[in-house]
């Protein structure tokens, strides 16, 4: 018989299967629309007009893959979430530890209710859930922005909890600078979202080195320098395909999950 858990679980992968297939149906028709435009651009060039011709397909077509944001494709939209967001049961005053016991080190995350309440008590919720226990840091970045990402059951980027949390405390990254990003400091933690305001789930990103990024990232937490360095050893490592952007090629499981007061 299928849990409550469980069927949550396979919908959410349904329901990234269908993202996934429509991203790539997407990027075809770029590649076909590309294709035509690379086209006429060439009888551009041939008639003498190099200089149009290569203002026009300056740069990549499509974004850095190492300065892609974290990203949490399986959590659903607002309207589309198949559970309930945790009834609120922290205390909004208090502070909060968020301990990740991993086989690479432990990590402990200071969190302040006062702040990003909702975020802390899904948190509270989901490791007294033991939601987390067993799961893998299943991303990290090394160029662009210096992250590794954790919080997905499934272990490739499309797990969450069935249900989305808002975004808080943004506010706190200041103002944008002329780029459109914040600065998110070495020791931060933050959630992970599809990109789309209030779609945080469960997977969060430890960033181990000052980062860059859209102020659109719920900060909720900061390492303690034992937690920060062990995720600079991991990074250190690189990737498992030595790309700038994969799974680390020093696996990471968070073996147990505990949030405690004070």
């Amino acid at each position: 018989m299928v849990s409550s858990d469980q069927r949550r679980r396979q919908l959410a992968r349904q329901k990234f299967e269908r993202q996934r297939q429509r991203r790539e149906e997407a990027r075809r028709k770029a590649r076909r629309r590309n294709a035509v435009i690379a086209a006429a651009l060439a009888v551009v060039v041939a008639a003498g007009a190099t200089a149009y011709a290569v203002s026009a397909i300056g740069g990549d077509d499509g974004p850095d893959p190492a300065a892609q944001p974290p990203a949490a494709s399986e959590s659903p939209a607002p309207s589309e979430s198949s559970s309930p967001e945790p009834k609120l049961a922290v205390d909004t005053k208090a502070d909060y530890t968020m301990k990740l016991a991993t086989d690479r080190g432990d990590i402990a995350i200071a969190m302040q209710a006062a702040k990003t309440p909702r975020t802390v008590n899904s948190f509270q919720h989901l490791a007294g859930k033991k939601f987390f226990d067993g799961t893998p840091c299943h991303r990290l970045t090394t160029e662009g922005i210096f992250v590794l990402q954790c919080g997905d059951p499934t272990g490739d980027g499309s797990g969450g909890p069935g249900y989305n949390i808002p975004d808080e405390n943004l506010a706190s990254l200041g103002k944008p600078g002329k780029d459109g990003k914040a600065l998110f400091k070495a020791g931060t933690v933050a959630m992970a979202n599809t990109g789309q305001p209030d779609s945080g789930g469960s997977q969060f990103f430890l960033v181990y080195k000052d980062t860059k990024l859209p102020p659109q990232y719920t900060p909720f937490g900061t390492m303690d320098a034992a937690g920060l360095k062990a995720v600079r050893k991991i990074a250190e490592a690189g990737t498992a395909d030595g790309q700038s952007d994969g799974a680390p090629k020093t696996p990471v499981t968070v073996e147990k999950a505990t949030v405690s007061k004070g």
